[in-house]
């Protein structure tokens, strides 16, 4: 065991986020942290990495051990070079390189520094620091990050950042790896190379807060946080589904008892009221008033324990006993609903073509010979590396088959059409999900977003239609007035979710619509989207995604 990680208490306000939270991992042991959006991860991450001390409990780490973690922010680095900052962030480089180079100006004959000077560099040579440089090159490269070393920190998108933080956990060399959601913006290349070098390294144990199914695939362990607690099941996501419906059957099932209990309980305070109105023997009357008493103290003590969280795959819901499956269906927890309708009203109209597109910026060919044809009831799914021109194809479609004019100053960078057709029926509703939201939103509380979002396209919205989204995309009271800009990525990925369907689209385009998502609404997305009568233009990186969603393969660019 490398950590052990026990969090008595983590409160934020009056809201109790963690009680009892346990468990440790072991070395070299690769654990995937999973919850439902706002349970707390991110919490976890910052209790474990040491920036956050405000909780009552501990986390003990072996003697030695050094870890590594992912960064969420980056203020007061903006002008700091992205080599340096990963070099800064590998745990004994700055201390190894302090000493290599300054010892020799002011070591003399110091045998103490001299000493230390010739320790530093052995284990400057141990850690194969002195080709880091090169090895952290090849790895930029690798995610699509080339010459960006030299560049400052700040002038890079989030999406770049965070695969500068992957690079930079993989060169640590640290016993124990934190790392935040690592797959998102990564195609489905870096996304493999990711895997292969997780599953690459037996002695580094590695805490991976993903919904990523692929990446789950490849855990040993997985912790889920539910309840204010830490469920621990051995093994991969497979793994993780069986034991999870097994459990979850087995706790709805105490609940059921622990609900009848509560029921009966409360009958008997009836009629012990009854009996003790009656009863003339002051014996008698003290007997059932004493009866009254435990019975409503164990009616209160049950009353005080919330409802458990419960929730189960579709694949293993369906395979549940016909009274698991009743419970099943009286207490799943709440997901998010999606109205979409349904394939009874399809159709075989063309909604999207492209024939034989050629496109590129300047004198650069962005992607060639691309075809597709998309009508109501398919999909097709947009596959190429960041970079090849997907984002470019869909907004050329979505603007009738032309680049977006740009200032004059910006023409030369703006995408050409060279050769081909690209065609859009003009009288389709196009619903889009974007990882990003529109800028003119984030200062506004979620409520006030849902109403501009639907006014600024002319779509009838009430109070009590926005309260209705609230409730069906799994938003609280305190979220209506919270600032988009400060909701956690899963709450935005929802709001992004009622923007794509607000105006009941016939023609879906989603960018990679699983990041940020937790398990259970990503399932919900998938079993809405099997079900939608309209066409489906869809990027994706989730593999389990993919097979869900089918369709036509359309390869952007090079494979």
């Amino acid at each position: 065991m490398i950590a052990d990680i026990h969090i008595t208490e983590k409160s934020f306000g009056d809201k109790t986020l963690m009680r009892d939270v346990k468990f440790s991992v072991d070395d070299g042991e690769k654990v995937g942290v999973v919850g439902r959006n706002g349970v707390g991860k991110s919490t976890l991450f910052g209790i474990v990495a040491g920036t956050d001390s405000d909780y009552t409990g501990e986390v003990i780490f072996r003697r030695g051990i050094t870890v590594a973690s992912t960064a969420q922010e980056h203020h007061g680095l903006g002008d700091q070079t992205v080599l340096s900052y990963i070099l800064v962030g590998l745990p004994e480089y700055a201390a190894l390189k302090k000493i290599i180079d300054e010892y020799p100006e002011t070591m003399g004959d110091n045998m103490r520094k001299i000493e230390e000077y010739t320790q530093a560099l052995e284990r400057f040579d141990q850690k194969g620091f002195y080709q880091i440089e090169e090895k952290i090159a090849r790895e930029l490269d690798n995610f699509q990050l080339s010459g960006c070393g030299e560049r400052p920190l700040g002038s890079l998108s989030g999406g770049q950042k965070r695969l500068v933080e992957i690079v930079k956990i993989m060169h640590s060399g640290a016993h124990l790896a934190l790392i935040d959601e690592p797959t998102n913006h990564m195609d489905y290349v870096a996304k493999q190379q990711f895997i292969d070098w997780m599953s690459s390294q037996p002695r580094q144990a590695m805490l991976i807060i993903t919904h990523d199914r692929d990446v789950l695939g490849r855990v040993d362990r997985i912790v889920e946080l539910k309840d204010g607690q830490a469920v621990s099941y051995r093994g991969n996501y497979d793994a993780y589904l069986k034991q999870n419906a097994q459990a979850t059957a087995a706790g709805m099932n105490n609940f059921e008892q622990i609900e009848k209990r509560m029921t009966n309980l409360r009958q008997k305070v009836l009629d012990y009221q009854r009996l003790k109105e009656k009863s003339r023997n002051p014996g008698t009357i003290q007997k059932f008033k004493r009866l009254e008493n435990e019975a409503r103290a164990e009616l209160a003590e049950l009353s005080e324990m919330d409802k458990p969280t419960f929730w189960i795959d579709k694949q293993s819901a369906g395979q549940l006993d016909y009274k698991s499956a009743e419970r099943y269906g009286k207490f799943k927890a709440r997901n998010i609903r999606l109205s979409m309708k349904d394939a009874a009203s399809r159709s075989q109209h063309v909604l999207v073509r492209v024939e034989d597109a050629a496109v590129g910026v300047g004198e650069r060919i962005l992607f060639e010979g691309v075809n597709i044809d998309l009508r109501e009831g398919e999909a097709v799914e947009l596959r190429g590396r960041n970079g090849a021109g997907k984002t470019t194809l869909i907004r050329m479609l979505l603007n009738n088959g032309a680049a977006i004019a740009p200032p004059s100053s910006a023409r030369a960078h703006a995408p050409i059409l060279y050769s081909g057709n690209l065609f859009l029926d003009l009288q389709v509703r196009v619903g889009v999900y974007e990882q990003e939201i529109d800028e003119r939103y984030l200062a506004d509380p979620l409520e006030v977003a849902i109403e501009k979002l639907y006014l600024s396209r002319d779509l009838p919205i009430s109070d009590t239609k926005i309260r209705q989204l609230l409730a069906d995309y799994l938003f609280t009271e305190a979220d209506r007035m919270t600032p988009l800009a400060r909701l956690s990525g899963g709450q935005k990925a929802r709001f992004q979710i009622i923007a794509m369907l607000a105006n009941d689209p016939q023609l879906l385009i989603l960018d990679e619509p699983t990041n940020h998502l937790d398990l259970p609404s990503i399932e919900e997305l998938e079993i809405a989207l099997a079900k939608y009568a309209g066409a489906i233009l869809y990027v994706s990186h989730d593999n389990y995604f993919r097979q869900e969603i089918g369709g036509e393969v359309v390869q952007i660019g090079a494979a």
